[in-house]
C-alpha cells in the first residue's frame, strides 16, 4: 500500500447506521458506527432489546436515509426471541416507509439462538463463511448479540482458573467480532446487564469512561463482566431508567429513560431522554 493511500483510508469517515430516530442519531453522532463493537448497558426492562430490534429494521434503509441497505443477524442468548415485538415494530416501519422494497422487513433479520460462550466462539467461523458467500441484495452488515452477559452467568466460578478462562473467551469473542466488523464493514452491537455496585467494593467499581457513577432505578450500578470486558468493546452506551411511579397495569409510561455515552472514540459525552411506544424508540 502506498503512503498516500494509507492516509486516504485514515481520513475516510466511518459509515454509521441510523437507530430509527433523528434525535437519538444526533446524540450518537449519526448512529451506530460500522467497523467496531458498540455495547448497550442497562438493567432489564430499560430498552436494550427495543433499540436492537429497531436497529435491525432501519439498517435495511439505503445510505441516503441513514441505513446500510443491509440484512442483520440477531443472536439471542437467554429469552425466546421477541418475534411478536419485531413484527409490531416492522408494521410501524412499513407504514413510515411505504416505498421500502421488501414486503416483510422481518425476512431480512436472521435469528440464531446461542446459549454458551463456547457456542458463540464456534459460531464465528460460520458467520464468516456466510458473509463471504452471501450474494444477497441486502448483504449482512449488522450483528446483534443480546446479551453477552448471559453467556457468562452460570458456567464460571470465582476461581483463578475460571477467571482466566473467562477472560480468554472475552478476547476470543471480541477479537473475532472486531475482525469481522473491519473486514466486512459490520456494525456490531452487544447488550450487557448491570450489577449493583457495593460501596467499598472493587473490580466493577473502577471508573471507565465519561460517567464516574451510573445510576438506574435509584440504584448505583456498574456494567457486568468487569474491566476485562470493558477493554473489549470500542464504545459503551448506558441506558438508565428512573421511575416516577408505575401504572396499575405495569406499563412504562411513567418511567423516564435516558441514553448516555460512557465512552466512544468518536463521541464526546452526550445524553438524551427517550421513550418507548408501540411504534418504537424515540428521543425527546
Amino acid at each position: 500500500m502506498q503512503p498516500e493511500n494509507l492516509l486516504h483510508q485514515i481520513h475516510l469517515p466511518t459509515q454509521k447506521c441510523t437507530v430509527g430516530c433523528p434525535l437519538l442519531d444526533r446524540c450518537l453522532g449519526g448512529g451506530i458506527p460500522c467497523n467496531s463493537i458498540t455495547e448497550l448497558v442497562a438493567e432489564n426492562g430499560t430498552g436494550k432489546t427495543q433499540f436492537c430490534l429497531q436497529l435491525v429494521l432501519y439498517a435495511q434503509l439505503p445510505p441516503s436515509r441513514g441505513g446500510l441497505s443491509a440484512s442483520s443477524l440477531y443472536i439471542h442468548t437467554e429469552y425466546p426471541f421477541p418475534l411478536r415485538r419485531l413484527r409490531q415494530l416492522s408494521r410501524a416501519f412499513r407504514s413510515s416507509h411505504p416505498d421500502h422494497p421488501v414486503a416483510d422487513p422481518c425476512d431480512r433479520v436472521f435469528v440464531q439462538g446461542v446459549y454458551t460462550a463456547d457456542e458463540l466462539v464456534d459460531a464465528l467461523p460460520k458467520i464468516e463463511l456466510f458473509l463471504i458467500h452471501s450474494k444477497s441484495r441486502f448483504p449482512l452488515r449488522v450483528i446483534v448479540i443480546d446479551s453477552i452477559a448471559a453467556l457468562f452467568r452460570s458456567d464460571f466460578d470465582n476461581t483463578g482458573l475460571d477467571l482466566r478462562r473467562r477472560s480468554s473467551l472475552f478476547f476470543k469473542i471480541a477479537g473475532g467480532l472486531k475482525s469481522l466488523a473491519k473486514r466486512f464493514g459490520l456494525a456490531v452491537v452487544v447488550t450487557n446487564q448491570v450489577v449493583d455496585l457495593i460501596e467499598g467494593g472493587n473490580g466493577n467499581g473502577v471508573r471507565v469512561g465519561n460517567l464516574g457513577v451510573l445510576y438506574s432505578s435509584g440504584r448505583r450500578v456498574a456494567p457486568a463482566l468487569g474491566l476485562a470486558w470493558a477493554n473489549c468493546v470500542n464504545s459503551r452506551l448506558f441506558l438508565s431508567r428512573h421511575d416516577d411511579g408505575a401504572d396499575v397495569d405495569g406499563s412504562c409510561s411513567k418511567s423516564r429513560r435516558r441514553i448516555s455515552v460512557v465512552f466512544a472514540p468518536h463521541l464526546p459525552h452526550s445524553s438524551s431522554e427517550f421513550v418507548i411506544t408501540t411504534e418504537g424508540v424515540f428521543g425527546r
